[in-house]
């Protein structure tokens, strides 16, 4: 079981890069992370909405340059206020730089400051999930082919080059955010990993055994939307985002080993833990955060 699961970070882009943010990506490739990733919004809630957040494709094309073996990537991106054209120029940017170590986290979106910071409405549910549908596949073709057109309902490309494209062939991983079944069918068809946050309905009142009850829900609908298109789930790495769900995995070193192998039980490869900010939401002891990562998948074994 633990054989097969890994252990990645979020580091929220809030530490101006020489006062301390180049020293967290580098100290993450010191404690052995698989990834590294950074959230990908203009700004974010709670206390975080009125303090300093600064761009995800900088912040990672630095730390790309200030590392040198671990993965990076975003955990996500979504259309709320990026182009698919703009974007897969930066991503093959990125690709390039970092020498092919990146992993894009991509989602349909919210509707939080994202959604309107460019002055528009904010989008439906169903409104997001159909410019996702045709955000992923856009993006797949800009990612792998070196000229691409398009004429979509939301999006167009007129024969965009992207030479020499991904230092990653056919290009970079796509780790898609998702629960409903039409992102589900993106995650099968253009995914190399499925994302998830766990059940936002248990997430607030329910308790660590309905929210793997409900998680486990979600893989089922993943291996049947996989089963759609003959593709093996097995193909696929799973990945759960932490922080979201009843469980307080970083409360203790073996609050997390008992976490991790629930879910390395459930099917998931990847656990990916926010780098603890104190004063916030991801508050955390840093010698635990630190011991989790040194010894805690060691552990299960």
């Amino acid at each position: 079981m633990a054989s097969s699961l890994r252990l990645s970070t979020v580091i929220l882009p809030v530490r101006r890069w020489h006062e301390g943010g180049r020293e967290v990506w580098q100290r993450a490739e010191e404690l052995g992370f698989r990834t590294a990733f950074t959230y990908d919004h203009l700004s974010w809630r709670g206390n975080f909405r009125d303090g300093p957040w600064f761009g995800a494709v900088p912040t990672l094309t630095a730390a790309a340059a200030a590392t040198e073996h671990i993965r990076i990537g975003t955990l996500v991106t979504s259309p709320n206020f990026r182009h698919p054209v703009t974007l897969a120029k930066e991503l093959i940017s990125l690709d390039d730089i970092s020498g092919g170590r990146v992993t894009l986290g991509i989602g349909a979106g919210g509707n939080g400051f994202d959604a309107t910071a460019l002055g528009g409405q904010g989008w439906t549910p169903r409104e997001r999930a159909d410019r996702f549908g045709e955000f992923v596949p856009l993006l797949d073709r800009l990612l792998s082919e070196d000229v691409v057109s398009f004429d979509g309902e939301f999006t167009s490309a007129h024969e965009v080059r992207n030479i020499p494209g991904c230092v990653q062939r056919p290009r970079l991983p796509f780790a898609v955010a998702a629960t409903g079944p039409r992102g589900m069918k993106l995650a099968a068809r253009h995914g190399q990993a499925w994302v998830t946050t766990g059940d936002p309905k248990v997430s607030s009142a329910g308790t660590p055994a309905e929210s793997l009850a409900a998680i486990r829900g979600q893989l089922d609908r993943l291996t049947a939307a996989c089963g759609e298109i003959g593709r093996d789930p097995a193909e696929l790495e799973k990945v759960l985002l932490t922080g979201f769900t009843p469980d307080r995995p970083l409360d203790s070193f073996d609050a997390f080993v008992d976490f991790a192998g629930a879910h390395a039980e459930l099917g998931f490869t990847e656990i990916v833990l926010h780098w603890p900010i104190p004063d916030s939401i991801f508050a955390a002891d840093e010698k635990v955060f630190e011991r989790i990562a040194a010894e805690g998948l060691a552990e299960l074994g």
